[in-house]
């Protein structure tokens, strides 16, 4: 395959995910930055590995798969690592009158997640475990099936059912008093 078809598959059948990818990274990693590394590197291999591709095929899914490798194996990797310490972090120098770090900084979405001042769905999404929060954004957010979800996880549809379905109740159970702010009930409650 030369260069010009690379780029052509590349633009029409794998850019077009980039919005689909970050937000996928962003709720894999939980840090903006670490999301646009895992997208960039999901575009790396994908550049890479693009004659193992089947022009034509479920693009999405496939970039979807290679993102998830990418997370894991870098999890993996970062597991069995030492904990590194940044000596900026390290040193706190606390005022003498309420305690507080005088060189503190500010994380916004750190504050907004404290303060609940954040989206609540989002912040329901992000505590579910890893496992149940990829089935979840896979399935409800992206709009893959079941065997596609089975197939980008490695897991038999079974058990791509399973999470979802342990997901979805988890989410209710957190989202049940947002919702009735909202005026929303449960209609499915018997008397």
């Amino acid at each position: 395959m030369d260069r010009i078809e690379k780029n052509r598959i590349f633009e029409k059948e794998f850019a077009v995910h980039a919005d689909a990818l970050l937000t996928f990274a962003y709720h894999l990693t939980l840090y903006d930055s670490s999301a646009e590394d895992l997208v960039q590197e999901t575009f790396m291999k994908a550049w890479r590995f693009i004659e193992k591709y089947d022009q034509g095929t479920n693009a999405k899914a496939w970039l979807f798969t290679i993102m998830k490798n990418a997370f894991i194996n870098d999890y993996r990797k970062k597991g069995k690592q030492p904990k590194k310490v940044d000596i900026e972090e390290a040193i706190i120098t606390l005022d003498d009158d309420n305690g507080t770090p005088l060189n503190s900084y500010v994380d916004l979405r750190q504050e907004m997640l404290e303060n609940l001042m954040g989206d609540e769905v989002t912040m329901a999404i992000n505590s579910l475990s890893l496992d149940s929060r990829t089935v979840v954004l896979l399935c409800d957010v992206e709009g893959f099936t079941y065997e596609e979800i089975a197939k980008i996880t490695d897991v038999p549809v079974g058990t791509v059912r399973s999470r979802l379905f342990r997901a979805r109740n988890m989410l209710k159970s957190k989202l049940k008093e947002y919702a009735e702010n909202f005026g929303y009930t449960d209609k499915r409650k018997t008397s």
